[in-house]
């Protein structure tokens, strides 16, 4: 299944039923008077956050959704249907744009959310409602109101606990795959990885969601290599694992490089917790190592784990440090929601 992260779709809310012009007409009784029934209500579009998607491929190969129109009114006074709901189904972490692709009208971050984003055209009135004393047979009745139209863009953004970020071949792929039962592309060529991967990391009986994205150039900002696109798939992450391969010749330039990138995007990413790993050490000496990690320190400010994902060594630690920072989030976010509820109380 192809990966699809943002979609341009037209949606039209239903038309609303017209109203009936209609007399009752029963044996023995004379002059029944008007009893046309009013229009139905159109059919509304709303969007719908649902589990078991991660991908809006589904939106590659429809791109119209109209609501139903309104049952016209009938005679006896009788009411119109109301029409049928569009429903888009998008995965949790779904933001919905207006069609410059910058006003965000809602953002899906759990399983069940909605969000109506046209309403249906009101019902038109049967001529019941125009009798009166001096037109007690009124032969009129109102169209119903026609609905709502638009364009409209559907962009994802993984919801993850940790990203991983770092240069091409890097070990990001590796690494998930190490940790998760994820199982990406792995080769011993740059840009291996074309679209986010997702994988569930247990340690210590807890878990977390870790996100891969491809990797990053210099000038990525500016489109060069795969660009920066992905990087929306972490920005709702509570922290980035940068990894800088040691086969660098100069890891302290690498780390910067990123760093460069990141702050290049903006979003807040350069803000979040950051945990800097030398990946791939097991390729080095004792020497090449110590050297290579004391570059890599000077350049992040403190002392980057050694991983490689090869032989498992470090693994374990640069996981229970993604942990701790991932359960202190989570610790400061619940604070906030009962302190929330006990304001609201």
């Amino acid at each position: 299944m192809k990966f699809l992260d943002q979609a341009k779709v037209y949606i039209r809310s239903g038309d609303g039923g017209a109203g009936s012009v209609s007399f009752r007409r029963e044996k023995y009784i004379e002059f029944g008077g008007p009893d046309g029934g009013d229009g139905g209500r159109g059919g509304d579009v709303w969007v719908e956050a649902v589990q078991g998607l991660n991908t809006l491929i589904d939106y590659r190969y429809q791109q119209h959704f109209k609501a139903k129109t309104g049952v016209h009114g009938m005679g006896r006074n009788r009411t119109g249907a109301k029409g049928e709901d569009a429903i888009l189904k998008v995965p949790v972490g779904t933001q919905i744009y207006e069609e410059d692709n910058e006003t965000l009208i809602c953002d899906l971050t759990e399983i069940g959310q909605r969000f109506k984003l046209a309403s249906g055209g009101n019902g038109g009135f049967g001529n019941q409602h125009f009798k009166s004393s001096t037109n007690q047979a009124p032969r009129r009745a109102n169209p119903g109101l026609p609905g709502q139209e638009a364009w409209i863009w559907l962009r994802l953004k993984l919801i993850a606990d940790a990203g991983l970020v770092g240069l091409p071949n890097a070990g990001k792929s590796t690494f998930l795959a190490t940790v998760t039962a994820a199982k990406p592309k792995i080769a011993d060529y740059p840009f291996t990885t074309l679209h986010p991967n997702l994988g569930v990391v247990r340690i210590d009986a807890r878990e977390f969601v870790m996100a891969d994205i491809p990797g990053l150039i210099e000038g990525a900002h500016a489109g060069v290599g795969i660009g920066d696109r992905f990087l929306g798939h972490v920005e709702r992450t509570r922290v980035l694992l940068h990894l800088v391969s040691a086969r660098e010749e100069d890891p302290a330039a690498v780390y910067n490089t990123i760093r460069g990138e990141l702050a290049a995007y903006g979003h807040g990413l350069t803000d979040k917790a950051e945990i800097v790993a030398l990946s791939q050490v097991d390729l080095l000496d004792d020497d090449a190592r110590a050297e290579k990690q004391a570059a890599l320190a000077e350049a992040c400010g403190r002392k980057p784990l050694l991983l490689s994902s090869a032989t498992g060594e470090g693994v374990q630690d640069v996981l229970r440090a993604l942990m701790k920072i991932i359960e202190d989030a989570r610790a400061e976010e619940e604070d906030a929601e009962a302190a929330d509820d006990r304001w609201q109380k």
